[in-house]
């Protein structure tokens, strides 16, 4: 057995240390993202002028990604200059890679949104439904057809500024097109390259398995929004949800991890879907049980 010396034990003992500190750290980030938040179940606080305070308390919890919403938010009006929002953001070790925005305001104001987008650091510009008429849960081809195509338009203006951009789902996407879910149309519709899918959770008891669409559609999807489900609950169909925005099929209550949903099974397959981020949305409470497990979770 070959001898050390203290000097090189002690340096080999210091790197094993450091390298085991790192681990939780590696455990926490699935999919080798940090942990996100959107930022809308705390829009209060925003509102308030807390914002900074707000980045300190999700740093705090090992938080390293914020989604926002844009200043076209009432709530979120107060972030306006995009260069102090994005100081705010870093000067609290967080990063803004994207963030959502009325789709008003994409069709009459898109420059000035991208604008606001570059000036905060993002690369992705998403809007939480394409808004179309919906009646007793159904809506028609044409609608379908021309909201596709207009947030095809919208995408390949957000292309040309080095911006992805993405849909959300909601009630309209949720709605059912001549026997179709209109959202598995949607993705039939829009252009795969120009507009990426940000798979809302809490939505998947009336859309459908997030595993099945992140390996039927590899590639397609950017990104998710997290909360708990339970899947033994009656699915919500496509009525309005908690919360404002429309958000059918919101959660009830439920954090990341105290569901009954295979949570190493949904990142895996998110690999395959193309998801680059994860967002928690849920209010403090289940965020801090949320964020928790997260950074507990290995597979």
């Amino acid at each position: 057995m070959t001898a050390i010396s203290r000097r090189t034990f002690l340096r080999q003992s210091a790197s094993a240390a450091a390298l085991a500190s790192l681990q939780p750290a590696l455990r926490a980030n699935p999919l080798g993202q940090p942990i996100g938040s959107q930022t809308y179940p705390h829009r209060q606080r925003i509102k308030d002028g807390d914002f900074a305070g707000l980045c300190k308390d999700m740093a705090a919890l090992g938080i390293g990604s914020l989604e926002l919403c844009s200043p076209a938010y009432a709530e979120f009006a107060g972030l306006a200059d995009g260069k102090q929002t994005r100081k705010i953001v870093e000067d609290h070790g967080l990063r803004c890679p994207s963030a959502h925005f009325e789709l008003e305001e994409l069709r009459k104001r898109q420059p000035q949104a991208i604008a606001w987008a570059h000036d905060i650091g993002m690369t992705q510009m998403g809007t939480a439904s394409l808004d179309g008429h919906v009646e007793n849960g159904e809506t028609t081809m044409d609608i379908v057809k021309r909201a596709a195509e207009e947030y095809n338009r919208i995408g390949e203006a957000a292309a040309k500024a080095g911006m992805q951009q993405f849909l959300h789902d909601e009630r309209f996407e949720m709605s059912k097109v001549e026997g179709r879910l209109t959202y598995e149309v949607l993705l039939e519709l829009l252009d795969p390259k120009l507009v990426k899918m940000q798979f809302q959770m809490s939505a998947m008891r009336a859309v459908g398995d997030p595993v099945m669409y992140f390996t039927k559609y590899p590639g397609r999807f950017l990104s998710m929004h997290l909360q708990g489900v339970d899947l033994s609950a009656p699915a919500p169909g496509a009525a309005p949800g908690q919360g404002g925005r429309g958000r059918g099929g919101r959660g009830a209550g439920l954090a990341v991890g105290k569901d009954n949903l295979d949570w190493p099974k949904i990142f895996s397959a998110a690999k395959t879907g193309g998801v680059k981020n994860y967002f928690i949305e849920q209010n403090w409470d289940l965020t801090v049980q949320s964020a928790a497990y997260l950074k507990s979770l290995t597979f």
